[in-house]
């Protein structure tokens, strides 16, 4: 039986999660990852994608994009650029921000301006991914 561990997901906005968990798997850069009690310390750079939590009363996902992940004996802490959980996120309405995002990239005048949108864009496309194949 997997024992509960210290476990904390942070974005610069808000801190989404601080509890105590059976298991978090993470989206690493070099591969996704699983973490449970007394993991040995390690640190990883997080890539987009689906960052999953597992509690007694089941799993819950979030969306996350960069950052951090902190194993060790004491717990996991994640600092993410950015963290959304996904039943927050309603598909139509990423939708609809991906074309908008597309029309905002079309219409941008200046190098910095289509740059800010093309990143936006990128950005919403990222969420769309790993949804896609979450």
């Amino acid at each position: 039986m997997a024992e509960l561990f210290k476990f904390e997901l942070v974005s610069p906005e808000r801190l989404l999660l601080s509890d105590e968990v059976l298991e978090v798997v993470v989206p690493g850069t070099s591969g996704e990852f699983g973490v449970l009690k007394n993991h040995s310390p390690f640190m990883s750079t997080i890539k987009p994608g689906i960052l999953k939590v597992r509690k007694s009363s089941g799993w819950t996902e979030y969306f996350v994009r960069g950052g951090f992940a902190d194993a060790g004996p004491g717990g996991l802490t994640v600092l993410a650029e950015r963290a959304i959980p996904v039943a927050e996120i309603k598909r139509s309405d990423l939708d609809q921000q991906i074309k908008n995002a597309e029309e905002d990239v079309a219409d941008a005048q200046g190098d910095d301006a289509k740059q800010k949108a093309e990143m936006h864009l990128s950005q919403l496309k990222d969420v769309a991914a790993a949804l896609n194949a979450a």
